[in-house]
């Protein structure tokens, strides 16, 4: 087996698992076969060379003014570069570690913020992943002490690194069956460049081979989107290149056609009578040599000269008459129509603005400015585009799951089968700029707190207070739970302003049974019936009516069963009429 490069992580030896299909992944993998008497050669000519040219192709469309606007626009709500903290750890969902292992792993995430110079370059860091489709960087360890951690992250262009996975295949009866023995790295400084257009490849023996280097010593992520084969991986931009080029050409096409046309043309009609036609070409050229000297004034020296002008097709047109027809003659022809449409041009940005899913409204720069009014006022594209924007930051928070997994394992903070567990209990929080999610979750839960203060006065009648909790507030039964320990532990709770066309504020609901606090001994409605009591307070004095005749029903019929059973039917029928 040939060595690798970098350093690998110990791992328990177990046998792959086999299967009749491929495990479909989205890191870009080049699959070739594995073993052989001779060992694997990897032709990475085709596939490699193209994906370079991918990223090529995508860095340069990126320079478009269309495009690089839209592309800031998503950056600039992925990323807060005014926050403080751009990006935080939450550890809310782990609960087999206690505190100190917390705060160690949060400790260790500060060192890769810090390692990945994140708290400057995180918008840097967040475009280059975005257009190019993928990130590399190369893990530096001491390996003489790894238990220090990495020591350093440097970034790989992708156009120079490539990952091969070789699979094992057997026949097994009709259909083959397949096993991954091994994953690895190949770097080449010279192969996968673009040398130019029309160029190859290197053409040394050493053009598809390279440095192989083992998978723990590379942070790899990709945008998780593939090419119809599942064989190379997209940018987020591929679906905007036809767009742009539509774009391009109808430009282009606009301000030629404007170009030629704008212009208002003169048109002179020379009498050149019965004159042959060499003598009548060349009295046409010297009327037009005449008509075109004209005395200019230059600014800068000051003097008075004679400017000899030339004609070219975008001036005038001279054409020669015969006699018979009519004399000389001097017109116009009229420039091109409709000149300022830009119809056209607009459908083809907006039409590249939705291959980037990012909302038209941004593109009119003469629009209103962002609006932080309530959710119902905010388009539906800007609820989208907020969504997007969401999937973008979960897939790029991989660059800090697998960079943190190499620091705890190597600091031996965890184990390397405790990771499989702990990184789905592992979130990040980005810092949003924008007040969207603010104002929406403050609207909700307005909404709910008004339907509360309509249901408040059947509550203990017709709903239930579980129910009311479920229902109107969403609160799960975890959250129920908690609520119920902090209302026992405050003393007074906060009570919430009368509504309107109430003289006072109903009582809190839900209070702990056990827990009764002096507001609400002293608090007397002032609404009341024509019996005098609430309907809060008659729906209680009617209950614990109802549980005080249950429980005399049961200590009743104990009794009875008691006489019974000492067959003393008479007694019995004594002690019911006593107890009535």
């Amino acid at each position: 087996m040939v060595q690798l490069f970098g350093f690998e992580i110990k791992r328990k030896n177990e046998e792959p698992l086999e299967s009749f299909t491929p495990e479909i992944k989205d890191d870009g993998a080049v699959i070739v076969a594995a073993g052989g008497a001779y060992g694997t050669y990897i032709d990475l000519d085709g596939t490699a060379r193209t994906e370079a040219e991918l990223v090529a192709k995508y860095r340069e469309i990126s320079l478009q003014p269309e495009l690089e606007m839209a592309i800031d626009d998503i950056v600039n709500e992925a990323i807060d570069t005014d926050a403080d903290d751009v990006v935080q750890i939450n550890l809310d969902k782990i609960n087999q570690y206690g505190d100190p292992v917390k705060n160690k792993i949060r400790e260790e995430f500060d060192n890769v913020l810090d390692l990945l110079n994140f708290q400057t370059e995180a918008y840097e860091l967040f475009k280059r992943w975005y257009v190019d489709g993928r990130m590399f960087f190369h893990i530096i360890i001491d390996e003489k002490n790894p238990r220090d951690g990495i020591k350093e992250l440097r970034y790989i262009d992708p156009r120079k690194i490539r990952k091969v996975r070789e699979v094992k295949k057997t026949p097994k009866g009709p259909i083959i069956a397949q096993q991954v023995k091994r994953e690895y790295y190949v770097y080449n400084d010279r192969a996968f460049n673009i040398a130019g257009p029309g160029a190859t490849m290197a053409q040394d023996n050493n053009a598809t081979g390279g440095l192989r280097i083992a998978v723990d010593s590379i942070l790899h992520i990709t945008s998780g989107l593939m090419d119809k084969n599942n064989q190379m991986v997209y940018s987020y931009i591929q679906k905007a290149i036809k767009p742009l080029n539509q774009l391009r050409m109808l430009e282009d096409a606009t301000v030629i056609y404007r170009i030629s046309r704008a212009p208002e043309r003169r048109i002179f009609y020379i009498d050149v009578g019965n004159l042959p036609k060499v003598k009548a070409e060349q009295y046409l050229r010297d009327m037009m040599v005449r008509h075109k000297n004209r005395v200019v004034y230059d600014a800068t020296t000051g003097e008075v000269k004679d400017d000899r002008k030339y004609m070219t097709m975008l001036e005038d047109y001279w054409l020669p008459r015969r006699e018979g027809n009519r004399g000389t003659e001097i017109t116009t022809l009229p420039g091109g129509q409709n000149l300022g449409q830009m119809d056209d041009v607009l459908y083809f940005q907006k039409k590249l603005y939705q291959s980037l899913n990012v909302p038209v409204s941004r593109l009119d720069s003469g629009s209103s400015g962002f609006n932080l009014g309530r959710a119902a006022e905010i388009s539906r594209d800007e609820v989208k585009f907020t969504k997007f924007v969401g999937r973008l930051r979960r897939r790029f928070s991989q660059i800090f799951l697998k960079a943190l997994e190499k620091q705890l394992i190597l600091k031996g903070v965890i184990s390397e089968a405790d990771w499989p567990e702990l990184k789905n209990q592992i979130n990040f929080d980005f810092t949003i700029d924008n007040h969207f999610e603010e104002f929406k979750e403050a609207e909700v839960l307005q909404n709910r707190i008004n339907t509360l203060n309509q249901v408040m006065p059947y509550i203990g009648r017709y709903f239930s207070d579980l129910w009311v909790r479920k229902n109107i507030l969403h609160q799960s039964e975890e959250e129920i739970a908690d609520m119920m320990d902090e209302m026992g532990e405050e003393k007074v709770p906060m009570m919430a302003p009368p509504p309107e066309g109430m003289d006072t504020a109903p009582a809190p609901i839900a209070n702990r049974p056990d827990t009764q606090n002096d507001t609400q001994q002293q608090q007397t409605p002032k609404t009341t019936d024509t019996t005098g009591i609430s309907p809060s307070a008659s729906a209680a004095n009617e209950s614990d009516t109802r549980k005080k005749i249950e429980i005399e029903q049961v200590k009743l019929l104990e009794a009875v069963n008691s006489y019974l059973l000492e067959d003393s039917l008479e007694e019995a029928n004594l002690y019911i009429t006593k107890e009535d």
